[in-house]
């Protein structure tokens, strides 16, 4: 059973959720059909990915019913940019067949453009479009500069965070102002993970894989992850994290792993 995580009075989230950046119509489908087998109800896509509507098309094949479901997407940088927030957000509406979407984000802290963007996604939850809205790849100067334009804070922030890119600072900052934090790209390189000594220790240690050892420990920072995998097995494994518990002292060992390792963008150069 997946556990949820709550973001305000009305909302929670499942903590772990399916990425679906990057996937070919075929291995969406394969890899949605084992997600649902696995008991996952949290879909995360976006509007550069490409796959909003094979997610509106699944959701709708597999008789799910929409308010058993989270699905988030994002506002493409693009769109942002041009001030097409707005026209672009109803257009994703429509691809995913529903009329509202649990959770929004402004996809990266655009310098042109992002406040005006912001204030639609505000306008879009007033609406009952969106149930939640936040932003993804934001720094703790970018969530600044927002408390001088935004009615709250936004409800999340999605950023790259994995033992190799652990981001306490920006952890500890979220916590304060009450964002919950979304970590993709949670197992980095598969080829890190492999490689990592400690990883393969506790493992065997703990029965499970390293990946799971990975996505546990983000959990049990109370994170949301959403790991992204087209192979119906590791769908399946990467869900299986919430039968066993690391002890302290393994928590600890994992901060050690902690090397400011990017695999995605960096959003400390956006102004």
């Amino acid at each position: 059973m997946i556990p949820n995580i709550k973001l305000d009075e009305t909302s929670s989230i499942p903590q772990i959720g399916l990425g679906l950046w990057k996937v070919s119509q075929q291995e969406f489908n394969v890899s949605f059909d084992a997600a649902v087998a696995s008991g996952y109800r949290h879909f995360d896509t976006a509007q550069v990915y490409g796959n909003e509507n094979y997610l509106g098309e699944a959701w709708k094949r597999h008789g799910l019913k929409r308010e058993d479901i989270w699905i988030t997407t994002k506002i493409r940088v693009e769109n942002i940019t041009i001030g097409h927030t707005k026209p672009s957000f109803e257009k994703s509406l429509d691809r995913l067949q529903t009329d509202y979407v649990d959770l929004v984000l402004l996809h990266f802290p655009v310098a042109l453009m992002r406040k005006k963007a912001w204030k639609t996604l505000e306008e879009m939850k007033a609406a009952g479009k969106a149930k939640t809205i936040g932003v993804s790849n934001y720094t703790i100067r970018h969530l600044e500069e927002m408390k001088k334009y935004a009615a709250a804070m936004p409800a999340v922030n999605q950023v790259e965070l994995h033992v190799f890119l652990q981001q306490p600072e920006l952890l500890a900052y979220c916590k304060e102002n009450g964002i919950a934090v979304e970590a993709y790209s949670p197992l980095a390189h598969a080829r890190a993970g492999a490689e990592e000594p400690l990883l393969q220790e506790l493992a065997q240690k703990y029965g499970k894989s390293f990946a799971q050892i990975m996505l546990r420990w983000l959990v049990q920072k109370d994170l949301v992850v959403l790991p992204k995998s087209v192979t119906p097995s590791r769908v399946k494994e990467n869900a299986e994290i919430f039968d066993f518990e690391l002890n302290e002292a393994d928590m600890t060992r994992l901060a050690g792993l902690d090397r400011d390792l990017r695999t995605c963008w960096d959003p400390s150069r956006a102004p």
